[in-house]
C-alpha cells in the first residue's frame, strides 16, 4: 500500500504513541516536519515525568526549536495522533507551526475545533492550517485500547482492594 506523505508522518506519530502505550501513559505521539525531514518527536509522558508539561507536541515543539536553533517553527508542520488541548494549542500558535494534521479528535479536551478552536482563531496573531482524520481508525483504536485495558485494570485493583485492604501495605 502506498501512502500519502500525511500518512506517513502519520505513522511516525502512531511510533511515538506506542512508545507512551509501553510506558502505560496515555499513548499520544506526534512528530514535526520540516523540509521533508522529522526535526522533533514527542509522546506523552506526563505520569512518568510528574509533569503537566510532558504532552507529546509539547515535547515534540522543544525538539524541534532546539534541532531548528529558532522558537519560531514556521514552514513546519506539526502530525499528532489526537487533537491538541488546549495548552498545546496555544504553544502550536505561540511556535508560529504552519500546518497541523490530527488523527482522531478529542470530544473532552480538543482545542482546534472540537471544544473550542484555538488554532483558527482569527483574533491571534498566528493561525494554524489543518488537516482531520489522517490514519484516524488508527490513531482512536490505540487510545480506545489503552482506555479499555486501564478500566480492566482499575476494576481489577479495586477487587483486590476490597478482598484485602491491607494486602502489601505494613503494620506499624
Amino acid at each position: 500500500m502506498k501512502y500519502t506523505e500525511d500518512e506517513k508522518y502519520m505513522k511516525a506519530a502512531l511510533r511515538e504513541a506506542k512508545k507512551a502505550y509501553e510506558l502505560g501513559e496515555v499513548p499520544i505521539g506526534c512528530v514535526i516536519v520540516c523540509d521533508g525531514r522529522i526535526v522533533g518527536r514527542g509522546y506523552n509522558r506526563r505520569n512518568t515525568d510528574k509533569t503537566t508539561l510532558a504532552h507529546a507536541e509539547i515535547r515534540a515543539i522543544g525538539r524541534a526549536c532546539r534541532k531548528l536553533g529558532d522558537w519560531r517553527l514556521e514552514g513546519c508542520t506539526l502530525y499528532v495522533t489526537l487533537e491538541p488541548c488546549q495548552m498545546c494549542a496555544g504553544a502550536i500558535v505561540q511556535s508560529r507551526i504552519d500546518r497541523i494534521v490530527m488523527g482522531c479528535e478529542s470530544p473532552k479536551a480538543g482545542s482546534a475545533g472540537t471544544v473550542i478552536n484555538i488554532l483558527e482563531n482569527p483574533e491571534f496573531n498566528h493561525q494554524v492550517v489543518m488537516e482531520k482524520g489522517v490514519l484516524r481508525e488508527e490513531c482512536s483504536a490505540i487510545l480506545v485500547k489503552f482506555f479499555k485495558e486501564l478500566r480492566i485494570r482499575n476494576k481489577k485493583e479495586k477487587q483486590a482492594l476490597k478482598e484485602d485492604p491491607y494486602d502489601g501495605g505494613s503494620v506499624v
